[in-house]
């Protein structure tokens, strides 16, 4: 007579060949998702990017209505005694720039090639321009629109 016991131990645990198709899927899973979170961290850094355009530029027209009618000839003295921002927050241009609040006063972007990141600001009066602020980025976000046009 046949001992049912020790066939039932002997079958306990997995294959070789269940544990190599488990890593397969997981290997496959893992290339599918990677590329996904860095698209999905660079959104987030445009995201970004777009709010603190908003914000400066909030700042700016609040600043604008206080001097009645002029903007400031250096858009970070808006910062000055924290009544309009208390710092002036980074451009994120994910893969053409570093991370930069530093501001360019020009009219017109004076570097061909992409623009040096960072914040342009309008400050000649009398443009048609005047008191705009950019990002100073010639490049393209995630959906294909260059960054000068928000």
């Amino acid at each position: 007579m046949r001992n049912l016991n020790n066939s039932s131990k002997a079958k306990r645990g997995f294959t070789l060949i269940e544990l190599m198709i488990v890593v397969a899927i997981i290997g496959i899973l893992a290339a599918i998702a990677i590329p996904k979170f860095a698209e999905l961290i660079r959104k987030s850094n445009e995201g970004a990017t777009k709010g603190n355009l908003g914000a400066i530029r909030s700042a700016l027209s609040i600043y604008y209505g206080d001097m009645e009618g002029y903007y400031p000839l250096n858009a970070a003295s808006i910062t000055i005694n924290g009544k309009y921002m208390s710092s002036i927050p980074k451009a994120k241009a994910p893969s053409y720039h570093t991370d930069s609040a530093v501001f360019t006063n020009n009219s017109v972007l004076a570097e061909t090639g992409g623009g040096t990141g960072g914040w342009r600001y309008n400050n000649v009066t009398g443009d048609a321009n005047y008191g705009t602020l950019w990002v100073n980025c010639t490049h393209t976000d995630s959906k294909g629109t260059e960054w000068t046009v928000y």
